[in-house]
């Protein structure tokens, strides 16, 4: 599993206006070819209409897969340059559709290629970047007598509180760097003065806005 990694953080669509044509643009994030299929289907359904429904996206953790669909317009001039926006900005598992309503304009090669790139980048805005830092989950038990104090210390940290379970005891669990794990177990000891049980538990992404 990668370390980390920046996708797009879900749906998002926006719609510029060039030479009187409209390109709409749907951004989503999607894990499998399976899903960016089925959301340029979706898409294609709604604009059925459209004068072009232009595709491409990038997934797995070495881009293993990409593709780029031009549905029409001049090869080389609209999926591919949606593609080279995703890979610019260092995206995975996502995918974009570009919806042109023709205006009656011709944009030529260079144009296209810079609207559908245009187009793309306006989308990503709307739909928002994060990165994706794989973390390991630490269980800390405590007593209720400690939970004051300890919880103050964690959100004044740079750790993040995933959750707390208020059981018998107190059981927190708090996003932690594999490379800091050692250092959190030593502060949580000496904080709770040997008190708290702690305990490692799974990994898992934890997503933070980057745009």
């Amino acid at each position: 599993m990668l370390q980390k990694y920046y996708t797009v953080k879900g749906y998002g669509e926006n719609e510029i206006i060039i030479e009187k044509s409209r390109f709409i643009c749907y951004i989503n994030r999607a894990t499998t070819e399976e899903e960016a299929i089925e959301f340029i289907q979706q898409i294609k359904k709604k604009h059925w209409d459209a004068t072009h429904n232009c595709s491409a996206y990038i997934i797995g953790e070495h881009d293993q897969i990409q593709k780029a669909n031009d549905d029409g317009e001049p090869s080389g001039t609209a999926g591919v340059p949606m593609l080279e926006v995703l890979k610019k900005k260092g995206l995975k598992d996502t995918v974009a559709v570009v919806t042109r309503y023709f205006g009656g304009i011709k944009l030529g090669a260079g144009g296209l290629v810079r609207a559908y790139g245009k187009s793309v980048s306006e989308g990503l805005k709307a739909a928002g970047i994060v990165e994706r830092r794989l973390v390991r989950v630490m269980h800390v038990v405590i007593d209720y007598t400690w939970l004051g104090k300890v919880e103050n210390e964690l959100r004044s940290s740079d750790y993040t509180i995933k959750d707390i379970h208020y059981l018998e005891n107190v059981e927190l669990e708090i996003f932690v760097d594999e490379a800091e794990k050692q250092t959190f177990i030593d502060w949580m000891t000496e904080l709770t003065n040997g008190r708290a049980e702690i305990k490692e538990g799974e990994t898992e992404y934890l997503e933070t806005d980057v745009s």
